[in-house]
């Protein structure tokens, strides 16, 4: 019998484990997450009100209820808990699907500054991840009117609606106690989303950028001159369907009239280059405003420095520029690129295949595409796993990883404490009156997998 650990419970770890059982009758295979609750990015990366995609979750438990699935939370592999080299003793094979855990960062002076944080972090603040929610709890909004929000891309966009939504909004979501709360009583105000190259070239989805135009009591503002810059603005018509479709909407809002009565405008900048994060007096430590340069484009699909500046208040500064993978110790990691080096998912120690070892999703190809891009990563993957599953076979293992893991000092979350923990989300938001409400610090999930009651 085939043996697999899968290291990372989103997308393209529980299509890994989904395309192991459907093609091997006998394979078993352990989900192992650092998290006591599944899902990754779909629980913790995917905005509140977005409860279709959210639902994505319902698809992802039906293969982590499988018989020859395993759910084991609360596992961290790496240095700080399960090593990788004991992991490769207790399975045949180990897929890693850790996904690109940190955010790119700007490398602008005063990037530094207390107010200018990365959206991840946003993200994980009001999606109540564990390492984030409590011990940020207080710090994102406080003395913030004006935010900046550098990007143009879906996150840039989940987070500039977040911080236009009202409580009646968000009420219904799963979004954490502490979170709803923050936002109720945001004073933001004024939000810019600004890009460094134009609306032609923006990754956002024409889906998401309509959702900002249809919020209430909102104004979304354009200016045409930004929009007159892009050589695709005079003639749409020429531009691929997602970018027409874009620069139509952009188009639409810039020949809106304006709505003065509006509580939250939003605007939507392009053509500007963040240079440098300002503080709010000489010498301070906090954010007071960014300072842009004018770009154009460069006739060569990218864009050049004008010599030109703005500046552009805020308290409050979300870089969102991307993802970006980190090492994990005991695989090899290319630097550059952010991923594990591999040749169709296998592992490559020093350009020679290391048995047993291999990878899917953002670690292996990078943080692009959607959700559903996970399937033919994993697919692929498991197709050179599968290949090269009868020299695996011929290594003898300890027997049942679970009994080694817990006599070894490691405490796993089965899918029995997944489910105290849903139990536990439900009773706490309808103590508040709402639907299921996340808990959002350790100790609570813990004590919730135990089935412990506060």
């Amino acid at each position: 019998m085939l043996r697999v650990a899968v290291v990372g419970s989103g997308p393209s770890g529980v299509y890994s484990a989904q395309s192991l059982v459907q093609q091997d009758p006998a394979v078993r295979v352990d989900v192992l997450d650092r998290l006591p609750c599944p899902y990754g990015l779909v629980r913790y990366g995917v905005a509140p009100d977005h409860e279709k995609i959210k639902s994505l979750q319902n698809t992802l438990r039906t293969v982590l209820e499988h018989d020859r699935v395993r759910f084991l939370g609360g596992v961290e592999v790496g240095p700080a808990g399960l090593p990788t080299a004991r992991l490769r003793e207790l399975y045949h094979a180990v897929v890693y699907c850790v996904g690109a855990a940190t955010d790119r960062r700007l490398g602008v002076p005063g990037e530094e500054l207390s107010g200018s944080w990365s959206a991840t972090e946003f993200v994980s603040w009001y999606s109540g991840h564990p390492d984030t929610a409590a011990a940020l709890a207080d710090d994102f909004l406080h003395g913030a009117r004006t935010a900046v929000v550098i990007g143009v891309g879906n996150v840039a966009v989940d987070v500039t609606r977040m911080l236009a939504r009202g409580v009646t909004e968000l009420s219904p979501t799963d979004m954490p106690q502490a979170a709803l709360g923050a936002l109720a009583a945001s004073e933001v105000t004024e939000v810019h989303m600004v890009g460094r190259r134009g609306p032609s070239q923006a990754r956002f989805t024409t889906k998401e950028l309509r959702e900002l135009g249809s919020l209430p009591d909102t104004r979304v503002t354009v200016e045409r001159a930004d929009l007159e810059l892009d050589p695709g603005y005079a003639d749409p018509a020429e531009l691929p369907g997602a970018q027409r479709r874009n620069v139509e909407v952009l188009r639409g809002w810039a020949d809106a009239p304006p709505r003065e009565d509006a509580r939250h405008r939003l605007r939507l900048r392009f053509f500007l280059r963040p240079v440098a994060l300002l503080p709010d007096r000489p010498g301070g430590d906090r954010v007071g405003a960014v300072r842009f340069e004018r770009t154009e484009p460069d006739g060569r699909g990218s864009v050049t420095g004008t010599g030109r500046y703005e500046e552009i208040e805020a308290q409050l500064v979300l870089r969102s520029v991307g993802y970006r993978g980190v090492p994990l110790e005991g695989l090899p990691f290319d630097a550059g690129l952010g991923t594990v080096p591999h040749l169709g998912g296998r592992v490559l120690r020093e350009g020679v295949l290391a048995p047993g070892e291999y990878v899917a999703g953002w670690i292996k190809r990078g943080p692009t595409g959607v959700i559903g891009t996970n399937r033919p990563c994993a697919k692929e993957t498991v197709t050179s796993l599968l290949l090269d599953a009868p020299a695996l076979l011929r290594r003898d293992l300890p027997g049942d990883p679970l009994p080694v893991l817990r006599a070894e000092g490691h405490a796993p979350v089965d899918w029995s404490g997944w489910r105290a923990i849903e139990r536990a989300e439900a009773e706490l938001g309808a103590s508040l009156g709402r639907g299921v409400v996340k808990l959002s610090d350790w100790t609570s999930l813990r004590a919730a997998a135990r089935g412990d009651r506060a």
